[in-house]
């Protein structure tokens, strides 16, 4: 149980730190309550699960010399975590910033009086036996005791039953990675609930009742609320950190769509060398070398022929491509013809073309979808292959 619920813990405080410093955050993350609340959930969600560990348990015993202090220690870091989803669910829900800070204030304080009750009712109570793994059943008739057990789990119970409520309403009225991110919540929220609540709550009762159900409370529900934390877990980072993810991710693609083009024409670039490294972020590296290639294709406007281009354009037209496909085949063959007078130290044209290449001329986003099909077709295009033949390799003036 101790590796199950410290892996959960880990997972949880790597999404909070994830979060919190995202690329290009910065102290933006701080001012933004949203971001804030998150984090804060996680974290806390993390440090339930540790302190609920038996190795905790027992370190925490030991180090006070109190038989299970571990449990109210458990049990307000519990009820913090439940104040947590609180406020994170009146951040969501957004309004003026008076009310938001007046609802925040009114959690804080519910959620610590109860927490100031659970010490309290605990240091009345009489448990001298320490119990470590079957706690809540073992002392589920004994007086103070009973209530603190009860009371953790209502002040839990009404955070998640919140937090499903919100999911299932707001699920209908989004869309995408939100929508993605709200459904997570609630599978997580659920498995909290019926995975970790209802089993604790059917062997407390069990007990009242004279039956032993206590399986229900040390075998199910300490991996079923770390599922359930870690499921919630994704459904708050998702939303956040999935459009970024997926912007590297296509610009690593285009990064390697483009390899071959640069390989090519590294020789004729001037650009400076990036100052970063190898772990440069893929969109960082992909602007880099946008640059590095269109400083390239600019030293090589002087060796363009038209003929080339002219000659690859009628037969990619004869070939049945479209006119779009068509021109940029020919821009690639041209290119392929420039990079090899270029390598070959001739001498510029003394009648220059004139002629400015699509991905030259246009800007932001098309400009590097035009430089991308450029590379494609610069790497397995047929008139590019024939004026390809026989060139002069280049010997790259820098690595």
């Amino acid at each position: 149980m101790n590796v199950v619920l410290y892996v959960a813990a880990v997972g949880l405080g790597l999404s909070g730190a994830v979060l919190f410093r995202r690329p290009r955050a910065g102290v933006r993350a701080v001012r933004n309550p949203l971001t804030v609340s998150t984090c804060a959930a996680l974290a806390l969600a993390s440090l339930v699960l540790v302190c609920s560990a038996p190795l905790t348990l027992a370190a925490v015993n030991d180090l006070t010399g109190v038989p299970n202090f571990g449990a109210p220690l458990t049990y307000g870091m519990l009820s913090a975590y439940s104040c947590s989803l609180f406020v994170l669910l009146i951040n969501w829900r957004g309004g003026s910033r008076e009310r938001v800070r007046r609802m925040v204030l009114r959690a804080v304080a519910a959620y610590a009086m109860l927490i100031v009750a659970l010490v309290v009712l605990f240091a009345l109570a009489d448990a001298p036996v320490e119990r470590l793994t079957d706690l809540d059943t073992y002392y589920a008739g004994t007086p103070y005791m009973r209530e603190m057990i009860v009371l953790y789990l209502a002040g839990h119970s009404v955070a998640t039953v919140g937090l499903c409520a919100v999911g299932v309403k707001w699920g209908r009225e989004v869309t995408g990675l939100l929508r993605t991110g709200l459904r997570l919540i609630l599978i997580g929220s659920m498995l909290d609930l019926v995975g970790f609540q209802l089993t604790k709550y059917t062997a407390v009762v069990a007990r009242w009742a004279g039956h032993d159900l206590d399986f229900l409370s040390t075998a199910v529900a300490p991996p079923m609320a770390s599922l359930g934390a870690l499921t919630c877990s994704v459904g708050f980072v998702l939303p956040r950190l999935g459009p970024s993810v997926a912007a590297h991710w296509h610009s690593l693609r285009d990064l390697r769509t483009l390899g071959p083009l640069w390989s090519a024409l590294r020789f004729a670039s001037t650009a400076p060398p990036p100052p970063g490294s190898w772990w440069r972020l893929p969109r960082e590296r992909l602007q880099w070398r946008e640059v590095a290639i269109h400083d390239a294709l600019l030293t090589l406007a002087p060796y363009f022929d038209d003929r080339v281009r002219e000659r690859a354009l009628d037969g990619a037209l004869r070939a049945g491509r479209t006119p779009h496909r068509a021109r940029v085949a020919a821009e690639a063959a041209m290119l392929a013809a420039a990079a090899r007078h270029a390598a070959a130290r001739s001498r510029p044209f003394d009648v220059q073309s004139g002629y400015r290449l699509r991905a030259t001329r246009a800007s932001g986003t098309s400009g590097l979808t035009e430089l991308v099909e450029l590379a494609q077709e610069f790497t397995r295009s047929t008139p590019v292959t024939a004026v390809r033949e026989g060139t002069v390799t280049a010997t790259p003036d820098r690595p």
